[in-house]
């Protein structure tokens, strides 16, 4: 971690250096949280006394707060955001992402911290400041939506799952009352013997919860609290396929977006179907927050989400947020007067059904050329899949086959964790499996993938 903040410091006071004459997205002060992990708040700590060592200002959070937040304070302050978390990874890891006007730091910023690795050797000071953010981080997101609506308009108790990360506790500040019911909210950096992402595998506790509290709906974060997921009254889960055109209508119809809706190319067809139907923009970006967020950032989009439970919308910083997208979920059960199911019944009446499913497999070789490992695979093709012909190919992110009937197989290799990352969506849940069989066939083999 000193090794890590000093190249930091390096980087920031060589781009302050060569811009002096003008102000720029890190001129300001330096924002440095974390999450509930172990040794995430020592890790925090010793960055932050690198940075005050070399004169950057940097100012510890007094308390473990969500990514968002610290992303939404480094905008505020025009200063860079550093958040010690691994996100929905599994409790051995833990990370560090970097955060610049207000959302992910671009590629010319990460890899040119890392080009100061080891360059200059490590400093620290004996004291740092320290101070809670934890308010300015709830006012802004009673500023984003209408609590004060909610809490007259909820009569139904509601659960969120915490799922032991950074947001433990703040929903209670933001809609209080007897209706809230929290789940693994207590400190644990094991996560409960789960991964905390909230996906269906390890959602089976907020499942019973909403059965058992008879809830309007279930709620969701991720370790760090920037991801969501959703499950409805009945305690079913509704994939990010469902969850992103659910919120995409939502904002059209209601809070009258207009402008184009972007999405990761790992998501379904529904959002691109309601955006024709609206004669509205849409496309496909590769899979990572940090670009569906640049085109929010610069303007060019209203709406953006991601496969792994990411959304955001124009109004705020571009960054996604976990507790902002719960919130929008409750206003949006509360002022239509709907439960989960029937909001989703409503999209899958106009809109099609939709029946998606991931499945990651481990590999022992990593794909060093992703686009030749692509170009191959395209050559394996046959011209029907499953009887249907093959309308369309995407190659900005693995190989994405659309079929004519809309149906479609994404197969890419991950990005930040050795696997094989295999995803189909069609209107009938055999239909599906049957898709990511023929994707297993061709994958895994030429890998050694299990």
């Amino acid at each position: 971690m000193r090794r890590f903040a000093q190249a930091v410091a390096d980087y920031v006071k060589d781009d302050q250096a060569k811009n002096a004459r003008k102000k720029t997205p890190i001129s300001g002060p330096m924002i440095i949280g974390y999450d509930k992990r172990f040794q995430s708040e020592a890790f925090a700590r010793e960055i932050a006394k690198v940075l005050e060592a070399n004169q950057l200002k940097p100012t510890l959070m007094a308390e473990s707060l969500p990514t968002p937040a610290v992303s939404y304070l480094a905008r505020k302050m025009g200063g860079m955001g550093l958040m010690v978390t691994a996100s929905h990874n599994p409790p051995a890891y833990n990370g560090v992402k970097i955060k610049v006007d207000g959302r992910a730091a671009p590629d010319n910023v990460t890899q040119g911290v890392e080009s100061w690795i080891d360059r200059t050797p490590a400093t620290r000071a004996a004291e740092i400041k320290v101070k809670s953010f934890r308010d300015a981080y709830v006012q802004y997101l009673k500023r984003r939506v209408d609590v004060k609506k909610i809490k007259s308009r909820l009569k139904q108790a509601f659960v969120v799952d915490y799922m032991h990360g950074a947001g433990s506790g703040l929903m209670a500040e933001l809609v209080d009352g007897k209706h809230l019911v929290e789940i693994r909210a207590k400190h644990d950096p094991l996560f409960g013997g789960v991964h905390p992402e909230p996906i269906e595998q390890y959602l089976g506790a907020l499942s019973e919860a909403v059965k058992t509290n008879k809830a309007l709906i279930g709620l969701a974060l991720d370790g760090d609290a920037d991801r969501f997921g959703l499950v409805d009254e009945n305690g079913k889960y509704l994939t990010p396929c469902q969850v992103f055109p659910m919120l995409c209508l939502y904002l059209i119809e209601h809070k009258k977006f207009k402008g184009k809706i972007v999405q990761s190319v790992s998501l379904g067809y529904l959002a691109e179907r309601i955006t024709k139907e609206k004669g509205l923009p849409f496309e496909q970006l590769p899979v990572g927050f940090k670009h569906v967020a640049e085109r929010l950032a610069v303007g060019e989009a209203v709406i953006a989400g991601e496969e792994s439970g990411g959304y955001a919308w124009k109004g705020g910083i571009a960054e996604r947020d976990g507790l902002l997208t719960a919130l929008v979920f409750l206003e949006m059960c509360t002022s239509l007067g709907k439960t989960p199911s029937q909001l989703w019944k409503e999209i899958e009446s106009r809109y099609g059904a939709s029946h998606y499913k991931r499945i990651d497999y481990r590999i022992h070789r990593p794909v060093a050329d992703k686009a030749l490992w692509t170009t191959k695979l395209v050559k394996k093709l046959p011209k029907k899949i499953l009887n249907t012909p093959i309308k369309e190919l995407i190659q900005i992110d693995g190989l994405k086959i659309i079929l004519e009937d809309g149906h479609w197989l994404l197969m890419r290799p991950s990005g930040t964790e050795p696997l094989m990352r295999v995803y189909a969506e069609s209107d009938k849940a055999e239909r599906t499996l049957a898709l990511l069989e023929l994707a297993k066939k061709w994958v895994a083999p030429s890998l050694g993938a299990h």
